[in-house]
């Protein structure tokens, strides 16, 4: 969900009858079978799903001290082998040519760039050392197994990192040593998988040790015996660790709960060990919702963390929390903004913090005024900074100057840019990607707002093909958002790509429906418990307002999206009253009361859905809002994805789906990805899900 979305009846089509099936579909997109004619400017091409995994993944890794130069990560696809190579390179922030920094085959990632101007990073899961102007590289590390979510102590002296440890016999071979060849998983409670793995009773904990320029003492499991993880499952990193400024004691995320208990809480707590004592402190006890990402202002004297109110409501609204220097009293920094946080930093002078957060279909940045003695007025004062069509994804960190960010468009994938206090334009930094833009033909974005069913201001984000002209009509795409709580940006995807979606010759609208942030907390609120509701309406009201304009052709209009996304498929192919002609489900659920039975995250359940099916006061979202009750209404193409080590939208969904389809001989295709979860995150599986994808639109938008 948000963490964040066959041919003939129960049949599996096999890896070689897809590839059989698909052979036949060029690299480069024929425009006569997989997309619409349209004309391109000339020289120009439009985006293909091969140019698309082409493009460099740039992430920002770290700044020197004086700010003036930015170590920064590119990933590139190599499809011989199905895997991505990362390095790092250096750029000047002022402007300046890049520099290759590593080249070894495999990924680095930064730890730290020290004051010295040495870069440590991790290589293979061993730390490393180089001068950032480009001097010979140093192993620093040689331990077994490698190193995992690195945090180095302030004065350098010590160690943090994770390591998995046996904690319960789930596995056979792990509970009877006489049969190692036996692979039985034996359960006595639930959390008994996530994500897309099985637990084998191993947890993540983390570890501290003593560090001298490599040399790393006897690490201590400062969680021993415990059957919890540190940091969280499945996405926690080593953002779930902290140092406390004086290197004495470490801070971690974690959630102190077992088994059933774990499945329906998101009740983390942020946690104090001290190295002297061995003692542990719990600094957020009575917070009962998610607690994450511990941090200290620049001079050490203040904690602050981000927090969510509600236990079970993982998109609940997050605030920015301090411990108030003297009395520890805990203060919520945003509790009068009606937004919520993404992720923050401090300012070098520690009187700022910046955050990133969801506004209006982007994602901007703000500052929050912490002067000493601030926290103790009840409303500081909170100022959007940047502003614009495009998402900030990223604070790397402060010069003197400015900011130094990573940014997406709809058009864009992620560069680095510099945001000045002074003059308020974004200047691009890294330049990956320019050339291979410089060759595509462009999509227009724009902005349009719709009187919902209720009345209200619904707004949405509308792509169009290259070189679009009013004049002519065009097939129409309404994309729906998982999550159900994740906001519709200016992001930039690698599967649900809106500029891939238009090259081919589509208009797409993108509506931001109840349920997303951005809009406040009530608006993001509205859609639990009501999920087949005001956000389908929404989704109808959004289709219905773009088909009134004559360039929309209406006899050509399709619906599309993952998770909760692919549910909203599920239930417009019920309710959507021949307005559609054609729909992709990738990952959405179908039935809900199976659903509830078989996914994961029970919280979740609990929270959106408002409980199990056998309460009677959910007796609505069981049956109103259950698309398989409205399966009857089915009479429009449908395709389906499915992973097959989805836990969360379990395969059944996508089964019983594809099953019913067939049954009431609607044209159906059930395309089954095995080694995928949630997500499509191999290079040559997202190839097939693109031709298959643009294939199945070319099929029934004709």
């Amino acid at each position: 969900m948000r963490k964040i979305t066959i041919i003939g009846a129960c049949l599996l089509i096999s890896n070689m009858a897809m590839a059989q099936r698909t052979k036949d579909l060029p690299d480069k997109m024929d425009r006569q079978k997989l997309a619409v004619k349209t004309m391109y400017t000339p020289g120009l091409e439009p985006l293909s799903p091969k140019k698309l995994w082409e493009l460099g993944r740039v992430a920002a890794e770290g700044l020197s001290k004086d700010g003036k130069t930015l170590v920064y990560s590119v990933s590139n696809y190599q499809f011989d082998e199905n895997k991505s190579e990362k390095n790092l390179y250096t750029i000047p922030v002022n402007g300046g040519v890049a520099k290759q920094f590593t080249s070894e085959a495999g990924s680095e990632s930064v730890l730290k760039v020290e004051d010295t101007g040495d870069v440590l990073y991790t290589f293979k899961g061993q730390i490393w050392k180089k001068n950032i102007d480009g001097s010979e590289a140093k192993q620093l590390t040689n331990i077994e197994g490698g190193l995992e979510n690195v945090k180095l102590s302030p004065d350098g002296k010590k160690i943090m990192f994770s390591k998995a440890v046996l904690i319960k016999p789930y596995h056979s071979v792990d509970k009877y040593k006489d049969l190692p060849k036996s692979d039985v998983y034996i359960y006595d409670n639930l959390d008994y998988r996530h994500w897309d793995s099985w637990m084998d009773g191993r947890f993540k904990h983390p570890f501290v040790a003593s560090y001298d320029n490599g040399q790393i003492g006897e690490a201590k499991d400062i969680m021993e015996g415990e059957a919890f993880y540190s940091p969280q499952m499945p996405f926690g990193g080593a953002e779930d660790f902290a140092w406390a400024p004086d290197s004495k004691s470490v801070f971690y995320v974690c959630k102190k709960k077992f088994g059933t208990d774990y499945a329906q809480s998101t009740n983390t707590d942020i946690y104090q060990y001290d190295l002297a004592s061995g003692t542990t402190k719990n600094w957020t006890e009575g917070m009962l919702g998610y607690d994450t990402h511990p941090e200290f202002n620049p001079d050490g004297s203040v904690f602050s963390w981000l927090s969510m109110k509600t236990d079970g409501y993982e998109a609940d609204k997050n605030d920015i929390y301090i411990l108030e220097p003297g009395s520890n009293r805990k203060v919520n920094l945003t509790a009068h903004w009606d937004g919520t946080v993404n992720s923050f930093t401090w300012s070098k002078d520690g009187k700022k913090i910046f955050f990133t957060a969801p506004v209006g279909g982007t994602v901007q940045v703000f500052e929050l005024g912490v002067e000493k003695g601030v926290w103790n007025k009840m409303q500081p004062k909170i100022n959007q900074i940047t502003k614009g069509d495009f998402d900030i994804t990223g604070i790397v960190g402060e010069t003197k100057d400015g900011l130094v960010l990573t940014s997406t468009k709809m058009t864009r994938a992620t560069e680095v840019f510099f945001f000045p206090f002074k003059g308020k334009e974004l200047r691009q930094i890294t330049t990956v990607n320019d050339a291979d833009y410089s060759k595509m033909a462009a999509t227009k974005v724009e902005s349009r707002v719709t009187k919902a069913s209720d009345g209200k201001d619904l707004f949405s984000w509308v792509i169009y093909p290259p070189d679009f002209d009013p004049n002519k009509k065009y097939p129409t795409l309404l994309f729906c958002q998982g999550g159900p709580q994740s906001a519709t940006t200016q992001s930039y995807s690698f599967r649900w790509n809106f500029q891939l979606l238009a090259s081919q010759g589509y208009i797409v609208i993108a509506p931001n429906r109840r349920g997303m942030p951005g809009w406040g907390v009530k608006w993001n609120e509205d859609i639990s418990k009501d999920w087949g509701g005001q956000a389908i309406r929404d989704y109808l009201s959004a289709i219905d307002d773009l088909s009134k304009e004559k360039y929309v052709d209406k006899d050509r209009l399709g619906a599309i999206g993952a998770s909760y996304g692919g549910y909203s498929v599920f239930m417009l192919a019920g309710v959507h009253e021949g307005r559609f002609k054609s729909f992709i489900s990738h990952c959405g659920l179908f039935d809900m009361e199976s659903w509830y039975g078989t996914t994961e995250e029970l919280f979740f359940a609990n929270h959106d859905l408002g409980g199990p099916y056998w309460d009677k006061a959910n007796a609505k979202t069981y049956t109103d809002y259950n698309p398989m009750r409205h399966v009857n209404k089915w009479d429009t193409p449908i395709l389906i994805f499915q992973g097959g080590k989805d836990f969360r939208v379990p395969i059944g969904q996508g089964q019983e789906a594809f099953q019913a389809a067939q049954l009431k001989g609607i044209k159906s295709r059930f395309v089954y990805l095995p080694e995928e979860n949630h997500w499509v995150l191999s290079g040559q599986n997202a190839q097939v899900w693109q031709r298959e994808f643009f294939g199945w639109l070319s099929e029934t938008l004709k």
